[in-house]
């Protein structure tokens, strides 16, 4: 599988694309989404236009290890009204009004009582936070810190319009069949509500490497999941414990369309080929980067390399949770994600899938000592980037290491060449039989 060029360049598809995947997170960015529920199900209905995809449905009470599926909530509408009637908390104008997964109530009191159940940021006093409840049943409310001052004493009609009942979890799976069962595994959390850069910049980053993926022929298989953040992984790797063994790579797609630069954290294993891959095409790329060990916090990456899998998953962003000041605020709205980092970051996740697919070891068929590469019509191939010809080091070094024990991407590591230039060395070689590959 070789990386399309014009994407990889920040040409007119990149920007397209970059379009694109914004557009998605627009249509998306409405729904009330949790760890269930509907507005789950809503969202992987839309996914599911773009990608063909498997929805699978866990019913609550199923335990998963350690952790039993929870009951399924679902809201129909919440708000606060003071002594006169009026709506001073709507969760029509911002689902993230209300503290997801709130119990349903209807009641009227004194504003301090119900400010024990209100949440606000006066850091940030005119955003309203995101709040969960998942595990600990209670009800609550977040607003602007400013809001929250302009409220006067009296009493208060709250309503939450809700149901926490037993029902299911829900997930969606795409796998796209390459020549080969052994897979790369993409992962993304679909459980948050109007937030743009977390997620749905890595779910809808995820539904477009996924289409563009499904129309390529490949080594690998890919296996994209869109789950619910930390129960939804859980839940995953529990059905799926006997097939784990399968997944040779891995990737979390999170927080993916800010204006950060790219942030990778590795695998538990540190120096998976995945991880190499990645830091390989950062560090030849034009954009500024992170790179960071693995820590058990933060996204389903801790639960793929939890001890007894210690997949080769890793974590790629732009700028990580936590670290902008929009993250888990009304702040991170669809002005905060942009195309163009949108597209960036597609590029860079399509150069790292080609570089996992590409990677492979081959044996030189002419080993002792060089073999005379004009009279193979060798040199006529060899040219600058502009020409797109190969280059002579690059032909060099790939037959001096190749003896079964390295990679490509050995080879690119070892002497510093980029790895696509690597790779149309080999084919060179290859195509004048002086290269053979070795089986997988």
């Amino acid at each position: 599988m070789a990386l399309d060029m014009t994407r990889a360049q920040g040409g007119t598809a990149v920007h397209d694309i970059g379009t694109e995947i914004h557009g998605l997170i627009t249509e998306l960015f409405p729904i009330c989404r949790s760890i269930t529920g509907n507005g789950v199900r809503e969202t992987l209905s839309i996914i599911g236009r773009h990608i063909p995809l498997e929805i699978h449905e866990v019913p609550t009470g199923t335990e998963v290890f350690d952790w039993t599926v929870p009951k399924e909530w679902n809201i129909r509408d919440a708000y606060i009204k003071n002594s006169r009637g009026e709506k001073v908390v709507d969760y029509r104008k911002s689902n993230l009004h209300v503290v997801n997964y709130s119990t349903p109530v209807r009641i009227k009191m004194p504003l301090e009582d119900l400010k024990k159940h209100v949440f606000s940021l006066p850091e940030y006093p005119d955003r309203i936070p995101y709040r969960t409840s998942y595990y600990n049943e209670s009800w609550g409310f977040c607003l602007a810190h400013n809001d929250l001052l302009r409220l006067r004493d009296g009493e208060y009609e709250v309503c939450i319009d809700s149901k926490l009942e037993p029902g299911h979890l829900t997930y969606g799976e795409y796998l796209i069949k390459g020549e080969s069962d052994a897979e790369v595994l993409i992962s993304t959390h679909i459980c948050h509500p109007s937030l743009a850069n977390d997620n749905l910049s890595g779910v809808a980053l995820a539904t477009f490497l996924a289409r563009e993926l499904g129309g390529r022929r490949s080594r690998y298989s890919y296996r994209f999941l869109f789950v619910p953040g930390t129960i939804g992984s859980i839940t995953w790797l529990c059905r799926n414990q006997g097939g784990v063994d399968k997944i040779k790579h891995g990737l979390v797609l999170v927080d993916v369309g800010d204006a950060g630069k790219f942030t990778y954290k590795k695998s538990r294993r540190g120096e998976a080929e995945v991880d190499r891959a990645v830091i390989h095409v950062l560090k030849h790329s034009t954009s500024d980067y992170d790179a960071r060990q693995f820590d058990p916090y933060g996204h389903d990456e801790r639960q793929y390399c939890s001890p007894g899998f210690n997949l080769p998953v890793g974590c790629f962003s732009r700028t990580p949770h936590g670290e902008f000041p929009e993250y888990h605020t009304s702040a991170d709205d669809l002005t905060f994600v942009r195309p163009e980092y949108l597209s960036e970051s597609f590029a860079m996740c399509l150069s790292i899938l080609s570089v996992l697919d590409d990677n492979r070891r081959y044996v030189n068929l002419n080993p002792m000592c060089e073999p005379q590469l004009g009279k193979r019509g060798l040199y006529r191939m060899i040219g600058g980037p502009k020409d797109g010809g190969v280059q002579e080091v690059a032909l060099l070094w790939t037959l001096n290491f190749s003896d079964g024990a390295h990679s490509l991407l050995d080879i690119s590591e070892r002497s510093g060449i980029k790895f696509d230039v690597v790779k149309k060395a080999a084919d060179a070689l290859l195509q004048h039989e002086l290269l053979g590959a070795l089986p997988e």
